[in-house]
């Protein structure tokens, strides 16, 4: 239905807004399972989570859409959005360093953790406003005789979110469970499990949209949803995590900022020529494989 909804509000908004509110009501189950993990004392797979919601848009996502349709992508707004998620990987050191050999959770990686969840918060309300008047001109000059209402087509983009966060909520309180019955670290079932479960509304919209030929929608989709985990998801559970008895640091491990790092390069690299095709798709969801090989070494 997310994907349907976004298709129909895609047609009257253009590729680059429609990818942009799918990835806002997509990511509300992310945010809500993070202040709940969050509430638990379950900072590692907040951590994770957040982690693994980048790397899975960017290389599962993306890689499958491209694989599912390749075609044209929109490098002048793909490109700015990948450059916002580098720019979070670069603030998110100044946490991280310190606790790489320490506690993560402690104090003075929270009072660290407040100044760079306020800048990336900054970055991405400048962002969506220049986005937004960017991409407003460009609307479609026609609007296809089949295309829902546009007030119809929010209405259920913003009802299939809200049921997908609700399930989502549930599944993860069972994967916990799985995860322990089978012996996997809460890292691992963070990074990899809750992260796919979280953004099942993104991965299976833009592979249907995909499909269906509109790669640049699609494309827009997964990019979009891992660029606003990044400056939106991260920086605001952080900062509302003041309001609960625990606070969430943005103190992640190594191997987190690298396989971020990578896929952000990887990712920039694909769309640098404005073109996707289905090898490069392959490409990155075997660059997936080796961030999941990553994850389950570092346990």
């Amino acid at each position: 239905m997310i994907g349907e909804a976004t298709e129909h509000l895609a047609d009257h908004t253009g590729p680059a807004i429609g990818g942009f509110l799918n990835a806002s009501f997509g990511n509300a189950p992310e945010l809500i399972i993070a202040l709940l993990a969050v509430h638990a004392g379950l900072f590692d797979v907040v951590r994770g989570s957040i982690t693994g919601s980048v790397v899975s848009n960017l290389l599962l996502v993306l890689g499958l859409t491209m694989v599912a349709g390749a075609g044209a992508v929109d490098r002048r707004s793909l490109l700015p959005q990948l450059g916002t998620i580098a720019v979070a990987i670069a603030l998110f050191l100044i946490p991280s360093v310190p606790g790489f050999g320490g506690d993560r959770n402690r104090h003075a990686l929270v009072v660290a953790t407040v100044p760079v969840a306020a800048v990336l918060l900054a970055l991405y309300l400048a962002t969506v406003v220049a986005n937004l008047r960017r991409h407003g001109a460009q609307r479609p000059a026609t609007v296809p005789e089949h295309a829902w209402p546009m007030r119809t087509a929010a209405l259920a983009l913003a009802a299939a979110a809200a049921a997908t966060a609700v399930v989502s909520e549930a599944l993860v309180q069972t994967l916990q469970g799985f995860g322990r019955a089978l012996g996997l670290s809460d890292f691992f079932v963070a990074v990899v499990i809750v992260a796919i479960v979280g953004n099942a509304a993104e991965h299976g919209g833009a592979i249907v949209v995909a499909h269906r030929g509109k790669t640049k929608l699609a494309s827009e989709i997964a990019v979009s949803s891992s660029a606003q985990v990044a400056v939106f998801v991260a920086p605001a559970a952080a900062l509302l995590s003041l309001l609960f008895r625990h606070h969430l640091t943005l103190a992640f491990r190594q191997v987190e900022l690298a396989t971020l790092a990578a896929a952000t390069m990887l990712v920039a690299l694909t769309v640098l020529d404005g073109r996707a095709t289905r090898r490069e798709g392959l490409a990155l969801v075997a660059g997936y494989g080796g961030a999941v090989a990553a994850y389950a070494l570092a346990g």
